[in-house]
């Protein structure tokens, strides 16, 4: 809650922003790191030994000699050369030492503001560390799925892995807006519905992340049909029912297509209450929410026609980020209904 401290809340808004600027870069970095299939490229966990780069010849040949121990290598990049490996192990190491960043810039300020002004501050803002944390566990828990019987990771753990960064930056956003002066209004829309909207957003996440890891995407590159039909013709209705669903590639695709289809028809809903009920005030954020969730569809149509282009699967997921964002500002500014 913004507080009289107004030295404070500047400093503490700095620091908020400074960090969902990271978490955004990161998550940038993340998706090309996957995209570049550069995510298995170091072996093992290196918690503190890893901020230092190969610098000797033979340095690097120990890491390529690591990486041709896995099944990725193996199996599918067998005719790698090192120069070739040390493009995707850059991609890795740069997403590992963001994330080491991301802690400390979290740490250490939560340590000097919890000194400066009280424990308040730890029991405030500590849970976004402990977050952080439990990313860097689960970053290595996806890596390790892909290191002995597999060419990639587990799309279940991928989809974690991205999902609690959504998460992270999630809650240092609505932070940072506590910490503002945006006023919050009365509005006559049931603040579920919007709960919803976002629930159904995390979900596409999920399921996006199910595509991305299961190079879904690059099977049915056409639109709207997949293929001749609407339908997968690899697959029927009944699999829905089969506790493995998700690890059909059709399947996932065609539900990840459909529920980009129920989150517009949903944001539709929405935008016929807020302009019927002359709530002008929030017209502005959510035709922000109704560009990016147009663009976005327009963005995994490309992705899908290309064939998956990094460049298009990159504004793909880029263009989340600022869905996601969006509509956490709108729910902040509806986050209190008027009660009839």
């Amino acid at each position: 809650m913004y507080s009289q401290n107004s030295h404070l809340n500047f400093q503490l808004k700095v620091w908020l922003l400074s960090l969902i600027g990271l978490i955004i870069l990161i998550i940038l970095v993340g998706g090309l790191t996957r995209l570049t299939d550069s995510g298995l490229s170091i072996t093992t966990w290196e918690l503190f030994a890893g901020f230092i780069p190969p610098l000797t010849n033979d340095k690097w040949i120990d890491y390529f000699n690591l990486y041709k121990t896995i099944p990725e290598f193996s199996e599918q990049n067998y005719n790698m050369t090192l120069n070739e490996f040390k493009v995707i192990f850059w991609w890795e190491w740069a997403h590992r030492q963001l994330g080491r960043l991301i802690g400390l810039s979290v740490l250490l300020p939560l340590i000097f503001f919890s000194i400066q002004n009280g424990l308040w501050i730890l029991k405030k803002y500590g849970s976004i560390f402990l977050l952080i944390c439990f990313q860097g566990f689960i970053g290595w828990y996806m890596v390790s799925s892909g290191l002995i019987d597999r060419v990639d990771v587990s799309h279940y753990r991928l989809s974690l892995h991205l999902v609690t960064a959504f998460i992270i930056l999630s809650v240092v956003f609505w932070k940072f807006l506590k910490l503002t002066k945006i006023q919050t209004y009365y509005v006559s829309i049931n603040i579920n519905l919007i709960k919803f909207f976002l629930f159904l957003l995390f979900l596409q996440l999920i399921i996006g992340a199910f595509v991305s890891g299961m190079d879904a995407g690059k099977i049915y590159n056409t639109w709207p049909l997949m293929g001749a039909s609407y339908f997968p013709d690899d697959s029927q209705f009944i699999e829905f029912l089969n506790v493995k669903l998700f690890d059909n590639p059709s399947l996932v695709q065609f539900t990840h297509r459909n529920l980009a289809y129920l989150i517009m028809g949903i944001y539709i809903y929405i935008l016929f209450f807020v302009i019927k009920g002359r709530n002008e005030i929030f017209r502005k954020p959510l035709l922000i929410i109704g560009v990016s969730l147009f663009l976005q569809v327009v963005l995994g149509i490309l992705t899908l026609l290309s064939g998956v282009k990094i460049f298009y699967a990159s504004l793909h997921q880029i263009n989340s980020i600022l869905i996601i964002l969006s509509t956490l500002y709108f729910l902040y500014l509806t986050k209190y209904r008027k009660i009839n």
